[in-house]
C-alpha cells in the first residue's frame, strides 16, 4: 500500500513537471488548446512544483553568504533564503492579487476568479523557470568574488528579467484568454425575415431619400464585415502552426481593457514585489555580520540598489 502511494505521487510529480513544460513551450496556451477549455491546469501540483523552482533559486542565491560566512552564520542563511524567496512571491501575490481581479472587473472583462488564478499560476510558473534557470549562474559568481554589491545588483538584474518574461507571458495568454472568452459568447439572435416584410411594407416615401446613404453605409458594413472574417481566417490558420509561449497573435490588436488590465497590474506587481524583498531581506548576507532571519526596517529598495550601484561604481 505504501509502495503504491509513492509511486502515485512520483507520477503526480512528473505530470506536474510536464504541465511546466507544455506552459514553456506554449502547448498549454495556445489558441487550439484554449479552444477547448480555459487554461487547464494543475494549479495545485504546479504551486508545489514552483515552490521547489524559488526554493532553489534562494539556495544559489545564499551561496555568497555560505562561502564568505564564518561559522555556522552561512548555513543559517542558505535555509532562511531558501524558505523566503518562496514567501517574497506568494506574499506579492496575495497583496497584488484583489487589484488585478478589480481591474479585470472594471474594464468589462468577463474572466471569472478561477481563470484569473490558474492564469497567475501559469504566469508564474514561466517567471520562477527562468529564475530558477539563472541560479547557477548567481551561485558561480557567488563562489568566484567577494563583491556583495555586485551579487546583490547582479540579483536584482535576473529578477527583473524573470519579471518581463513572466509578465509578457501574462499579457500574451490574457488576451487569448479573452478572444476565446469571446468567441464562445454566443451571438444576438437575428431578426426574422416574417417580422422584417411588414416593415418594408410600411416605409413611407420619404424613406427613399436616404437610399443613397443606406447604401454607402451597407458598403461600408460589408468591408467591415470582410476585414472581420479575413482576420478570422488568419487567427484559424494560425491554429495550424506551433506557437511559443510569448508569440503575439498574427493579425490581433490587444484590446484596450486587456492593455490596461496589464500596465496597472505590472507597475503594482513590480513595485509591491520590490518593496516585499527589502521587508523580507537578508537573501544573500553580507561578509563579517551575524546572521539575522529579517533585517531592521528602514530605506527603500530603490535606495539600497542605487547606494550598491554607487558602491559597484567607487562612487
Amino acid at each position: 500500500m505504501a509502495h503504491t502511494t509513492t509511486l502515485h505521487r512520483k507520477r503526480g510529480f512528473i505530470h506536474w513537471v510536464t504541465e511546466l513544460d507544455r506552459i514553456l513551450r506554449g502547448e498549454t496556451t495556445s489558441l487550439a488548446s484554449m479552444r477547448k477549455g480555459m487554461l487547464e491546469l494543475p494549479v495545485a501540483g504546479l504551486i508545489v512544483v514552483l515552490l521547489g523552482l524559488a526554493s532553489i533559486y534562494g539556495f544559489c542565491m545564499a551561496f555568497f553568504g555560505l562561502f564568505n560566512h564564518a561559522g555556522a552564520a552561512g548555513v543559517q542563511q542558505l535555509f532562511a533564503s531558501m524558505v523566503k524567496v518562496p514567501m517574497l512571491f506568494a506574499l506579492t501575490l496575495v497583496v497584488t492579487f484583489p487589484s488585478l481581479y478589480v481591474f479585470n472587473a472594471l474594464v468589462g472583462s468577463r474572466l471569472t476568479l478561477r481563470s484569473l488564478t490558474r492564469l497567475l499560476v501559469a504566469a508564474m510558473a514561466v517567471l520562477l523557470a527562468v529564475l530558477a534557470s539563472f541560479g547557477p549562474i548567481v551561485a558561480f559568481f557567488s563562489v568566484t568574488t567577494t563583491s556583495h554589491p555586485f551579487i546583490m545588483l547582479l540579483n536584482v538584474l535576473f529578477c527583473a528579467i524573470a519579471g518581463f518574461l513572466g509578465m509578457a507571458f501574462l499579457l500574451q495568454t490574457l488576451h487569448r484568454m479573452t478572444l476565446t472568452e469571446r468567441e464562445a459568447t454566443p451571438a444576438p439572435p437575428a431578426l426574422p425575415a416574417s417580422d422584417a416584410k411588414p416593415q418594408a411594407a410600411e416605409e413611407s416615401a420619404d424613406a427613399q431619400v436616404i437610399d443613397g446613404a443606406q447604401a454607402m453605409d451597407d458598403s461600408a458594413q460589408t468591408t467591415e464585415a470582410s476585414d472581420a472574417k479575413q482576420q478570422d481566417a488568419e487567427l484559424d490558420a494560425a491554429l495550424t502552426e506551433p506557437q511559443s509561449a510569448l508569440d503575439p497573435i498574427e493579425g490581433r490588436v490587444l484590446d484596450q481593457h486587456v492593455r490596461t488590465v496589464f500596465r496597472c497590474w505590472v507597475i503594482a506587481f513590480a513595485l509591491v514585489g520590490s518593496q516585499m524583498s527589502w521587508v523580507l531581506r537578508p537573501f544573500i548576507g553580507k561578509p563579517g555580520e551575524d546572521f539575522v532571519l529579517f533585517s531592521p526596517r528602514e530605506s527603500s529598495f530603490f535606495e539600497a540598489v542605487w547606494n550598491a550601484l554607487r558602491g559597484l561604481l567607487g562612487g
